[in-house]
C-alpha cells in the first residue's frame, strides 16, 4: 500500500482542544501508514497547544502556530503550504476519519489520475460521534459538473492532488467562510471531480456549529460570494447561479416565516393555549409581587 503516495492530512485548529485528540487518533489508526499530519493552530486560547505539543518531536507531524488569530482561509492555506504529500485532505479538528479513509482515497486517486479531487461520503454524528444519519450520495449528471450541478452541501472527506492545487490560485486567505467550497470550484477548473461512494468520515455536530441567525446569514453571504467569483472566472452569468441562489434563499425564508406565523396564530387562538394561560396566571401574579418587593 505505501508505494502509492504520501498523504498529508491537514488540520486547521482553533479552540477545538476538546475534540482534537480524537481527530489525531483517527489518523494514527489508519490502515495506510505513509502519511503526515499538518496542524496549524490559529491562536487557540483553550488547551489545544497542550495537546499539539505532545507531537512536537514526532517527525510525522508538521506543526505551526499562527502569531495571532488569522481566520479560516489563512489557516487552511498555510496548511497546504506546509504539506509535503502528493495527496492532501482536510480533517476538521472536531471530526474523525474511518480507519480505511486514506486507503480508499489513495486507491481512488491512483485509479483516477486525471481527476483533481476525490469527494467521499460521511455520517452526521452527535457530539459523542454516534451516527445520526448518512449524507446523501452526490450524483453529478454527465451534462454538468460540480458547480453547475448546484447541489452545494458540505463534503467530507475530500482529498486533492497537490500538483493540481498548485495550478490554481490556491485557498483565498481572506475568506472567513466558504473556504472549502471555493477550493472545490477552483480544483474543478483544472480537472474534474470524482465522487467516491464510500463512507470515510464522521462529522461531529456540536452546539458551536449550529448555524442560525446572524451567523447563518454571514455564511450564506460568503457562499454566494465564492459562487459569484466562480462565475467571473468561468465567464458564466451570475444571475443563473449566485443571484438565483439568493432569490431562492429569500423565498425559503419567507415561506418559513409564513409557516411560523400561521402556526402561531392557530396556537394562540386554541382552547389549550387559553386554558394554559389561566392555569399559569396565579404564578405570574406571585412573580410580579416578588418583583415589587425587590424594587
Amino acid at each position: 500500500m505505501n508505494h502509492l503516495a504520501p498523504f498529508s492530512v491537514l488540520i486547521a485548529n482553533y479552540n477545538n482542544g476538546k475534540y482534537l485528540q480524537d481527530a489525531i487518533n483517527s489518523v494514527l489508526a489508519q490502515t495506510y501508514t505513509h502519511w503526515e499530519i499538518v496542524i496549524v493552530d490559529d491562536g487557540s486560547t483553550d488547551n489545544s497547544k497542550e495537546i499539539i505539543s505532545k507531537y512536537s518531536s514526532d517527525n510525522r507531524f508538521v506543526i505551526h502556530y499562527n502569531e495571532r488569530n488569522m481566520g479560516c482561509g489563512y489557516t487552511k492555506r498555510k496548511c497546504v503550504e506546509l504539506a509535503n504529500g502528493e495527496i492532501c485532505g482536510f480533517l476538521d479538528a472536531d471530526d474523525v476519519l474511518f480507519p480505511d479513509a486514506l486507503e480508499h482515497h489513495l486507491h481512488s486517486h491512483h485509479e483516477h489520475p486525471n481527476n483533481s479531487c476525490i469527494l467521499s461520503r460521511y455520517y452526521i454524528c452527535d457530539e459523542h460521534l454516534n451516527s445520526i444519519s448518512p449524507l446523501r450520495r452526490l450524483e453529478i449528471p454527465t451534462d454538468k459538473d460540480y458547480f453547475t450541478n448546484r447541489d452545494y452541501k458540505p463534503e467530507h472527506f475530500v482529498s486533492f492532488k497537490r500538483a493540481m492545487y498548485n495550478q490554481t490560485s490556491g485557498i483565498d486567505p481572506n475568506l472567513p467562510a466558504a473556504v472549502d467550497q471555493d477550493l472545490y470550484f477552483k480544483l474543478e477548473e483544472i480537472a474534474p471531480i470524482f465522487v467516491l461512494d464510500k463512507f470515510t468520515y464522521k462529522y461531529r455536530t456540536t452546539p458551536k456549529q449550529i448555524s442560525k441567525g446572524e451567523r447563518r446569514l454571514k455564511t450564506l453571504y460568503w457562499n454566494l460570494y465564492v459562487r459569484h467569483q466562480t462565475c467571473i472566472r468561468r465567464h458564466l452569468d451570475p444571475s443563473e447561479y449566485p443571484i438565483l441562489d439568493f432569490v431562492n434563499e429569500v423565498s425559503n425564508l419567507e415561506q418559513n416565516l409564513n409557516y411560523y406565523k400561521t402556526n402561531y396564530n392557530s396556537v394562540v387562538s386554541s382552547k389549550a393555549y387559553h386554558l394554559g394561560k389561566c392555569v399559569l396566571r396565579p404564578f405570574s401574579w406571585v412573580r410580579d409581587f416578588i418583583r415589587t418587593l425587590h424594587n
